[in-house]
């Protein structure tokens, strides 16, 4: 296969920026991989002319900084492409007062709004003293509600595609004004088409819509969960009907909690690149998102990008693909897959994370004990143990150190709550005192060693910005473990004479099958945390 553009897009806005050393790094592997091409994604992380607010202590990237970064690239034969949000995503602006005026709704710009273009001129005129490439993704995706707040208070309602089109030829102007050619997310076309659904057989576009994208905006369809290549064919078949040049981009799975998914990502990738190849694709990026905190290191999925790297040069044999990878990377290939074992703990090969949400779920009022049928606890021993002996690798032992610490943690609360509730409605007290004195008493000492692996992670790879949201959680969940523990201790010295939440009955909300769920915020409690910003 031969490619205009083929690389790698890292997320630097959902709290972890990658720190300049580690984006050179990952310049220099990108060219390892036969790589040409960079992007990161950055909703607010850069600093923009005029605007002291537009990533205010976010870790953003100084205009120095991203000349650095290119300067670098360039030299090493990486074109570095902008990857930024002109419409939607920018939830981290909108709780400053100077940019309320002219949000439509959620994290949304108005459209039609001077305000709105002032800021996306400050943006590109930026982007054209610190970027090389003439190239830039303008985002615009998932802009679910845009017309359905404050543009809707000032001119009724309207015709949403008219609206999105409208925003995205102004866009397009100023783009051209400063020398770049767009690239956008083609998401949003197919969900105002298609009853809010971006993927569907058949789908066909209004003449009217298709005559008014403008012709040098390039749509970059996106799909990282697909493992049947007729789905990508169908996809690409729709995204022909436009006359744009047409993008890929599939997944790298690093975003839905602590651990990879290189497994279920390599099914991704078997199903997506012959598709990539039969329909002539020519330009296509991999992106490692980082939902929820970005909680999985990038590096974690290596082995993904290897593999992404040999089915783009025509490599499909796994013999092959695996020493390829001990010759470039001095370590076997299944050996770094191991990093996989917390979310596959239940043998599913899928995207499931219940590593993360197992770990937040609350010991008296967890959410997700109803599906827990089997004790894991020796299984987590099993992983903690496989992990240990590449501790002390000198590349990647850091990596290994952390899941090994995820693991030893997860052995015992994995299943506390559903034992807690069980001995507290037989009445069990020997039981509960036992569970007080030992597990409880011994979690928050594995917890602190899963934190102290977790900060040297995040700080030797991401600007220090960002992780007080995990101290905030994890300190969190350390608090709470000792409540419950000192509760259960007074339950049981008669010092109270009930625990209250044990009373309550877990509701079946979530199948026996549920397998995916990242949002801490409504995974820790069913309380209030926040209604926004």
């Amino acid at each position: 296969m031969n490619f205009k553009h083929l690389g790698l897009m890292f997320d630097c806005s959902r709290n972890a920026v990658l720190n300049v050393e580690t984006v050179k790094k990952y310049i220099d592997l990108s060219k390892k991989l036969k790589f040409n091409t960079l992007m990161l994604y950055t909703e607010d992380t850069y600093e923009v002319n005029n605007q002291p607010y537009f990533g205010y202590l976010r870790g953003r990237y100084s205009k120095r900084e991203l000349k650095e970064i290119d300067a670098y690239a360039i030299k090493n034969g990486i074109e570095l492409i902008p990857c930024i949000q002109t419409l939607a995503h920018l939830n981290s602006i909108v709780r400053w007062k100077e940019y309320q005026d002219y949000t439509d709704i959620d994290d949304i710009l108005l459209a039609g709004d001077e305000h709105t273009y002032k800021l996306i001129e400050d943006i590109f005129a930026t982007l054209e003293e610190c970027f090389t490439s003439r190239k830039v993704n303008i985002g615009m995706d998932e802009a679910h509600l845009v017309g359905l707040g404050k543009y809707l208070d000032k001119h009724g309602y309207q015709d949403r595609f008219d609206i999105l089109l409208n925003h995205l030829k102004k866009v397009d102007e100023i783009a051209q004004k400063h020398g770049f050619e767009p690239l956008m997310w083609s998401d949003m076309f197919f969900r105002l088409a298609n009853s809010g659904n971006y993927y569907a057989e058949n789908i066909t576009f209004d003449k009217k819509v298709i005559d008014m994208v403008p012709k040098d905006v390039g749509l970059i369809y996106w799909e990282y969960s697909a493992t049947d290549s007729k789905h990508y064919d169908n996809m690409f078949k729709a995204h022909k009907q436009f006359n744009n040049e047409t993008w890929f981009a599939g997944g790298l799975w690093c975003w839905n909690g602590f651990a990879p998914r290189n497994n279920f990502t390599i099914e991704t990738l078997k199903a997506c690149m012959p598709s990539v190849a039969e329909n002539g694709i020519e330009n296509v990026i991999f992106t490692l998102w980082g939902d929820d905190g970005k909680e999985c290191s990038n590096l974690a999925v290596l082995p993904s990008m290897y593999y992404a790297s040999c089915l783009a040069r025509g490599i499909e044999d796994e013999n092959e693909i695996k020493k390829g990878y001990l010759r470039e990377f001095g370590i076997e290939f299944d050996d770094f897959l191991l990093l996989d074992l917390p979310n596959t703990i239940d043998n599913q090969l899928n995207n499931s994370n219940r590593e993360k949400f197992m770990f937040y779920n609350d010991c008296f009022c967890g959410i997700f004990d109803c599906i827990l049928k089997d004790d894991f606890t020796p299984k987590f021993n099993e992983c903690a143990e496989k992990l240990a002996k590449f501790c002390d690798n000198k590349e990647y032992g850091y990596l290994f150190r952390h899941y090994k610490a995820l693991c030893e943690f997860l052995q015992i609360k994995y299943t506390i709550g559903k034992r807690t509730r069980n001995a507290y409605r037989k009445n069990d007290l020997k039981t509960l005192e036992s569970l007080a004195k030992r597990e409880y008493t011994e979690m928050p000492l594995k917890l602190e060693e899963f934190y102290k692996t977790f900060k040297e992670l995040w700080f030797f790879e991401n600007k220090p910005f960002g992780f007080d949201v995990q101290e905030i959680r994890i300190g969190g969940l350390e608090k709470r473990i000792e409540s419950c523990r000192q509760r259960l201790l007074d339950y049981c010295s008669g010092k109270i004479s009930k625990i209250e939440e044990l009373e309550e009955d877990i509701l079946p909300e979530f199948s026996d099958e549920y397998s995916y769920f990242n949002k801490w915020v409504r995974n820790v409690t069913v309380n209030v945390i926040s209604h926004g910003v």
